[in-house]
């Protein structure tokens, strides 16, 4: 190569480096700009981050859900500030095709994970309206049971036997659901019946009156005593008292007191809770007695 084709080569180098510096020139201000909008958003996504903090810490205590719209909140807003960057370096065809990629890449997974998308919103909404909390005792989707945790999937309970049940959020935001603690009051219904042959009105009084002197009713709440049907063997009634509700205990010990103290009351006052009574017929046709039919079938002599 001789010293011409050289000197060609040098100087063809040179100038891409004089435009390349040039360009970086021009371009300074614009980057400095950018740079600045890139810090300033960052600032702004961290104030914002700790304005959601605030404000969610008096909407839900769900820490998960705090953290995840958090970072969710400090993405969207840098996000807006590396767009606005770009646009002002003139790069608005990249700008373009990451907004292209962006729609095409969320579309894809907005189908793959259509079912992981719905418990995810739906457990955002649950924390956020706060229908039960950690500890309530709940009923939904035929499951009944303790809060022990909601995340941004599953509600996960405890049944009273012991087993941890992991219900999705979707199917807890669209069924359904009972919240026994919510109140912190709950009602018991006691089936009972009382002999034909007794006082109806003593009955009624003395069972009403065994209730009200247990600890753990409500007396205020009133008790309810009602007859409401004449049975096989017996007039039944439904009596129905209240008591305070925080865990099951509480309800079962009641129930329980409430079933003794009726059948002792009764007892002391000669009122019978009668078995149920059957009746047996005999012969083809029925109506014939067992010693009939006995005496029929002895040999004679």
């Amino acid at each position: 190569m001789d010293t011409t084709e050289l000197n060609d080569a040098y100087g063809i180098v040179m100038g891409k480096i004089e435009t390349w510096i040039t360009g970086l020139i021009e371009m300074l201000p614009n980057l400095v700009v950018a740079l600045f909008i890139l810090i300033l958003f960052y600032v702004i996504g961290k104030l914002a981050r700790k304005a959601v903090t605030k404000l969610l810490s008096t909407v839900t205590a769900n820490r998960t859900i705090t953290n995840l719209l958090e970072t969710v909140i400090n993405i969207l807003i840098l996000g807006v500030g590396i767009f606005i960057a770009l646009s002002v370096l003139q790069l608005d065809g990249a700008v373009t095709s990451l907004l292209a990629g962006a729609g095409i890449i969320g579309l894809a997974l907005g189908f793959a994970f259509q079912d992981i998308a719905s418990n995810f919103i739906s457990g955002v909404i649950l924390s956020i309206r706060h229908p039960f909390g950690i500890g309530d005792i709940i009923q939904t989707n035929d499951y009944y049971g303790t809060v022990q945790k909601l995340n941004l999937r599953n509600t996960i309970i405890k049944t009273v036997t012991g087993q941890l049940v992991y219900i999705p959020n979707k199917k807890v935001f669209e069924n359904p659901m009972e919240n026994f603690t919510a109140t912190g009051l709950r009602r018991i219904d006691l089936s009972c019946g009382v002999s034909y042959g007794d006082d109806l009105e003593k009955a009624r009084d003395v069972a009403l009156k065994a209730v009200d002197q247990i600890d753990h009713v409500l007396s205020d709440q009133g008790i309810e005593f009602y007859y409401d049907e004449f049975g096989s063997s017996s007039i039944n009634f439904k009596i129905r008292f209240w008591v305070a509700f925080a865990t099951n205990p509480d309800y079962w010990q009641a129930r329980n007191d409430a079933i003794i103290a009726i059948s002792q009351a009764f007892a002391q006052n000669d009122i019978m809770i009668p078995f149920p009574i059957r009746t047996l017929d005999f012969g083809i046709r029925g109506g014939e007695k067992l010693n009939t039919m006995l005496t029929g079938k002895i040999p004679n002599g």
